[in-house]
């Protein structure tokens, strides 16, 4: 069988060049050779081997002697979706390159490939079929061989918007660091107060010695808010201050923000790239291990569980709840449940209940504590937010930062719980609620 397929070139990752391929039925892969850009003729056929012309910088193909061409299905573009994030040469494509400072940087020169190819992509789903769509695939982020800024004539800044994490004060000094030691950039500045910082605040300058400590601090050395923001003074601001690279640490809002001073940077051909750090505990975002300040949320919240489960422990039919953050997934919780053995029910965003059907939270609790005497459950925040919202008539309603408004499903599920006992005279419960939110 044979196929012509042709795509033109687009951004690196999404596109191949006209590709002519030979496949032939077979499962026998005992005699599977690795060739770079096999270039043999259709008519010489003597060692089995066809031909593979044009394959977009060189990309390899596993090519059997027994007449098979495997792993062929790559070069189809049509189920290739390639997120991708804009880039300065899209808006400036004559813009110079220079050599990564890192090639001549001792940590790194005895590191073979330390480099992120610029081809690499990160595929969302990990598990899929083999006659499975390729799917959504993201850019990969790291270093890569050549820059697009002199070290010296760089300006930077970094912002930091919206709630605390554990880390934060971390990764700003991270960042100042790796600047500085790795990069040979000295000139960086914070921004103080969130994005209103940019025209309403002063700014510091940040050098590995003032911020050497700040990693020992709960809160952010930069300071931060919440809210809506004027986009053309903070512009107006980056391009006054000279400042050519912006690193922002914040959650929803604060990357949709990013994304508009980006476009705006680019209404007004500045040369800025915005760097979007993403900052939720939650550890909501795709294609990576686990947001920064995870870890430390899941650790903080057992001290919760286990002030739940000894108050509980302590009376007869006690039902502790824990209300642990989450607004979409429920990670924390369930992480945190995981961790803890004396958890006993777990509710999460992604699993919808209700209270009464069969099966559901009320029929559970009430065999639990027959058996028992004595339990705890751990719920995310944003869960059974359909019934508060319902209840409670605030269906729509944001918060400043341009969030949902998410409702105390802790308080509420307490006392629906205690309703329903009551109602049916089944049993007395004692029902102990903790909302360790701001704690962790």
């Amino acid at each position: 069988m044979t196929q012509d397929t042709d795509m033109e070139n687009g951004r690196p990752g999404s596109s191949f060049k006209k590709t002519k391929y030979f496949m032939f039925p077979s499962k026998d892969y005992s005699n599977m050779k690795k060739v770079d850009n096999a270039s043999k003729t259709e008519d010489d056929m003597s060692d089995g081997v066809y031909t593979i012309d044009s394959i977009h910088n060189g990309l390899k193909r596993y090519i059997n002697l027994n007449n098979i061409v495997y792993y062929n299905s790559i070069i189809r573009e049509e189920d290739f979706v390639h997120e991708d994030v804009p880039h300065l040469t899209e808006f400036f494509p004559n813009l110079p390159t220079y050599p990564n400072p890192l090639e001549s940087n001792p940590a790194y020169a005895i590191v073979k490939q330390h480099f992120v190819d610029p081809e690499d992509v990160v595929s969302q789903k990990i598990v899929t079929q083999k006659n499975s769509a390729r799917g959504v695939h993201f850019r990969r982020a790291g270093s890569q061989e050549k820059v697009y800024f002199k070290s010296d004539d760089l300006g930077t800044c970094i912002v930091t918007c919206g709630g605390l994490s554990p880390g934060i004060n971390t990764v700003i000094r991270k960042i100042v660091c790796v600047l500085n030691y790795m990069y040979g950039v000295e000139d960086v500045l914070g921004i103080e107060g969130g994005y209103r910082g940019f025209y309403s605040r002063n700014t510091i300058t940040l050098t590995p010695k003032s911020v050497n400590d700040i990693h020992k601090q709960g809160d952010t050395f930069l300071h931060t808010s919440r809210g809506s923001h004027d986009t053309k003074r903070v512009v107006d601001s980056i391009q006054d201050r000279g400042i050519n690279q912006v690193y922002i640490i914040g959650g929803d809002g604060t990357q949709k923000g990013a994304s508009i001073i980006y476009k705006e940077d680019e209404k007004h051909g500045q040369q800025v790239p915005v760097v979007g750090i993403t900052k939720t505990i939650d550890n909501d975002i795709a294609v990576i291990d686990k947001s920064f300040g995870f870890d430390t949320v899941v650790e903080e919240a057992q001290r919760a569980i286990n002030a739940a489960h000894v108050e509980v422990e302590s009376f007869k039919n006690g039902v502790g709840i824990v209300k642990l953050m989450g607004r979409y997934s429920g990670f924390i919780a369930m992480y945190a449940a995981l961790a803890n053995r004396d958890v006993d029910c777990c509710l999460i965003p992604e699993s919808p209940f209700y209270l009464e059907e069969l099966g559901g939270p009320f029929e559970f609790i009430e065999q639990w504590l027959k058996e028992n005497g004595h339990m705890v459950i751990v719920l995310a925040e944003g869960t059974g937010q359909e019934h508060v919202a319902e209840m409670m008539d605030s269906a729509g309603v944001k918060e400043a930062s341009g969030n949902k408004l998410h409702l105390d499903i802790g308080l509420w599920i307490s006392q629906e719980i205690k309703d329903h006992f009551l109602k049916n005279q089944k049993m007395a419960i004692n029902i102990k609620y903790i909302d360790p939110t701001y704690m962790v």
